[in-house]
C-alpha cells in the first residue's frame, strides 16, 4: 500500500484510476475506512479520474510518527492532513467526496483551500459550516453514541470493547442484513490502530465543546463557523433510511451552496450508501465528477 509522510503522521492510501486524470480525493467516515470506496472505486476505475483514498489519523495504518504530536480529530486538523497529502502528492487542484466524517473534512477544505478544491460530494452527514448547533431532543436520543463518549466511564467501556462499540453503529445506522461478517471484521482491523480511541474521542468531544480543537487549526475552525455558504458545484447523496441521521436533516441542505446544487436520495439505504448501493452512488458521482 502507498504512503506518504508529513511532520506528524505515517498517511497510508488506496489510489486507482487514471494515472494523469482529475485528482478525486475520498474521504471516510466513523467507524470505517479507506475500504469504504473500493467498489465505487472499480466501478469509477475507467473514467478519467485518479481517485485517492487515504486511512484518516488513527486508522488502520495511517500512525503518527511520533509520540508528542496530538492525538486530535476535529474536522479542520483532518482537512489539514488531506491538504498535507495532496501538497505531497503534487496535486493542486482535486475535487473531494466525503462520507461521514469525510463529509465535514471536505467541506473544510472547500473553505480553506477554495482556489484548490474543484467540486464536494457529501454523503450522509450534512454540513456544519456556520457552526454545529446543539440538536433538538429527537435527534439527541439518536446521538446517544456522542454523549456516551463524553463521559469518562463510556470512553473506559469502549477502550475494553472498541469493535463492538463500532459493530452497534453498522448494526443501528441501516437497514437490517445490509453488512456481511466478512466485511465488518476486514474493516475493524482498522480499529486496532494503537490511536483510533484516542481519536475517536477527540473528535465527538471537541463537536460539542468537551474538548479543545488543535492549536494549529483554530484559524480553519474559526473560518468554517463565519461560513454561511458555498459556491463551488456540490451534490449531497442520502440514504432515505439513515439511522443516526434523518432524512429531515438534509432538506435544507440546499441553503448551504449558491452553486449548482442536487440533493440525491436513495432508496433502502441507510447511512452507508457507498456501501450499501455502490452503483447508485457511482453513477451518481461519475455524472457529477465528469461535469
Amino acid at each position: 500500500m502507498p504512503h506518504l509522510d508529513t511532520q506528524d503522521l505515517h498517511i497510508a492510501f488506496d489510489e486507482t484510476g487514471a494515472r494523469h486524470g482529475h485528482p478525486v480525493l475520498l474521504l471516510h467516515g466513523w467507524p470505517d475506512d479507506a475500504s469504504t470506496w473500493n467498489a465505487v472505486s472499480r466501478a469509477l476505475h475507467d473514467r478519467n479520474l485518479r481517485l485517492i483514498a487515504p486511512y484518516l489519523r488513527g486508522f488502520g495504518p495511517t500512525v503518527f510518527r511520533n509520540d508528542k504530536a496530538l492525538r486530535t480529530a476535529n474536522g479542520a486538523v483532518l482537512a489539514m492532513d488531506a491538504i498535507a497529502l495532496m501538497d505531497g502528492l503534487g496535486i493542486e487542484q482535486f475535487s473531494v467526496v466525503g462520507h461521514d466524517w469525510g463529509s465535514h473534512i471536505a467541506e473544510c477544505l472547500a473553505i480553506g483551500w477554495p482556489d484548490r478544491v474543484a467540486r464536494v460530494a457529501q454523503l450522509s452527514s450534512t454540513p456544519r459550516m456556520g457552526g454545529l448547533q446543539t440538536p433538538p431532543f429527537r435527534q439527541s436520543q439518536l446521538y446517544w453514541y456522542q454523549w456516551f463518549m463524553a463521559t469518562k466511564r463510556g470512553a473506559e467501556a469502549i477502550a475494553k470493547d472498541p469493535k463492538g462499540f463500532a459493530r452497534l453503529q453498522w448494526e443501528n445506522w441501516a437497514p437490517e442484513g445490509w453488512f456481511d461478517e466478512a466485511t465488518f471484521e476486514a474493516v475493524a482491523k482498522s480499529f486496532e490502530n494503537p490511536d483510533w480511541l484516542a481519536v475517536t474521542l477527540h473528535s465527538y468531544r471537541v463537536r460539542w465543546e468537551e474538548a479543545e480543537p488543535d492549536p494549529d487549526s483554530i484559524w480553519l475552525d474559526n473560518m468554517v463557523k463565519a461560513t454561511k455558504s458555498l459556491s463551488l458545484p456540490a451534490i449531497f447523496i442520502h440514504g432515505i433510511e439513515d439511522g443516526v441521521a434523518p432524512l429531515a436533516m438534509s432538506e435544507s441542505v440546499r441553503e448551504k451552496f449558491t452553486g449548482p446544487f442536487q440533493r440525491i436520495l436513495l432508496q433502502n439505504v441507510g447511512h452507508f450508501p457507498q456501501r450499501e448501493d455502490p452503483e447508485a452512488v457511482s453513477r451518481e458521482l461519475a455524472i457529477f465528477l465528469e461535469g
